[in-house]
């Protein structure tokens, strides 16, 4: 028999608690300290030796032109920006930047161009498994499931002996299904800061061709490692090779526009024919999410890459924040053996070898706030504050 609760219309109270977002968490508790001495490496934004995350020059000389010239906000269409598009092609592909085959358009940062990447996927191949390494982004797996496709996890990285666990993911690609898909990161991983060599990227490309294997590829933080073109070695020998391939490209670190949400999807088919078909797809997906990309970020990103000046002063801009974030690698890497390997990864992330309690210890004694997993940023820290961030560090290790 039914009762009252069984029959009566459900609402917005019966939802179910969310967990909570664990950096948003940290985040609060950072914020509650009041000692003045805290230190925050759990957000992932870049900061200068004083602490800021400026905005680049080249961007405020863009965003003046913006304000001078623009005569409208009107609407621009569920591609947004495709002149902003077009220009960023040679610097995200390329060799390949004149591929008919490969189509583009932006969309909200990143984090969007993943969501409309996954839900192509979802709609092409409901049953494709999407290989994915861990540790990983932790906003990966969400929007995966959230498309409902499946995911199959395989250890990359060892913490304990920061080293990618290379082994297991070859082992993991060739137990892969013809059509599953991989994610992959593109350079600067997120969160271990351990990237593929030359070679591990030439075997990786090796076997998703020969196991007929979609590549997905996350490139978010180009140029902040070796250089543009360096950084996007592995997603360019791709292309070189496979006849289908997704990449959410992402402006927001290297234009420092995060809150802008500048970001792009790339498609590669077959043929410019069935390219054609999955942006109508893409598009229909992007007009159902957010209809249209926010403009200020992409007309600014835009600016500079169609202005000559400006775009040859912003590799200089990338390339001072790129030398400080390898600085600050090789500054801690010195300090102690057991930190050295920090000085042979890559982006604003690394992953110190620490277990939860110690990560709580750094937290209540030092003031320092970092992911339970031991993930902080590299150019979280001021340079004022990086031999005290050693220091506490070394110390904890040595408990």
């Amino acid at each position: 028999m039914l009762t009252e609760t069984d029959t009566r219309a459900r609402g917005l109270a019966d939802l179910p608690a969310v967990e909570t977002d664990s950096l948003l968490q940290l985040i609060a508790l950072c914020n509650a300290d009041p000692r003045a001495e805290k230190i925050d490496v759990g957000v992932g934004v870049f900061r200068d030796g004083e602490g800021r995350t400026p905005i680049l020059k080249v961007i405020k000389d863009a965003e003046q032109s913006l304000l001078d010239t623009q005569e409208s906000k009107s609407y621009l269409g569920m591609a947004g920006d495709k002149r902003y598009t077009e220009l960023l092609r040679p610097i995200a592909l390329g060799r390949h930047a004149g591929d008919d085959r490969i189509a583009g358009l932006q969309t909200p940062g990143g984090c969007g161009a993943l969501r409309l990447g996954f839900e192509l996927i979802a709609t092409a191949n409901p049953q494709a498994r999407v290989i994915v390494g861990t540790p990983t982004w932790p906003n990966h797996p969400p929007i995966i499931r959230a498309v409902g496709l499946q995911i199959v996890e395989y250890p990359y990285y060892d913490r304990d002996g920061c080293r990618i666990r290379f082994e297991a993911m070859v082992d993991a690609l060739n137990d892969a299904r013809p059509g599953d898909v991989v994610l992959l990161h593109g350079c600067c991983h997120n969160p271990t800061g351990a990237d593929l060599s030359d070679d591990q990227w030439d075997e990786v490309t090796r076997i998703i061709v020969d196991r007929r294997l979609l590549p997905f590829v996350d490139i978010a933080y180009q140029g902040f490692a070796r250089g543009l073109e360096q950084d996007a070695r592995g997603f360019h020998g791709l292309l070189d090779v496979c006849d289908e391939l997704i990449a959410a490209h992402s402006c927001d670190k290297n234009f420092s526009v995060y809150r802008d949400r500048v970001g792009s999807l790339y498609v590669k088919t077959g043929s410019t024919e069935a390219t054609a078909r999955a942006m109508a797809h893409v598009s229909q997906r992007a007009r159902e999410m957010w209809s249209m990309p926010p403009d200020h970020g992409a007309a600014a990103v835009r600016i500079v890459l169609d202005t000559p000046e400006l775009k040859t002063r912003w590799p200089d801009e990338l390339a001072a924040m790129r030398d400080r974030i390898n600085a600050v690698r090789k500054r801690i890497a010195a300090a102690d053996p057991r930190l050295a390997y920090i000085g042979d990864q890559f982006g604003m992330f690394s992953m110190l070898p620490v277990t939860k309690d110690q990560v709580l210890a750094l937290r209540e004694k030092h003031a320092i706030y970092m992911a339970d997993s031991g993930r902080f940023n590299v150019v979280g820290l001021s340079d004022e504050q990086v031999d005290r961030f050693i220091t506490a560090v070394v110390e904890t290790l040595d408990a």
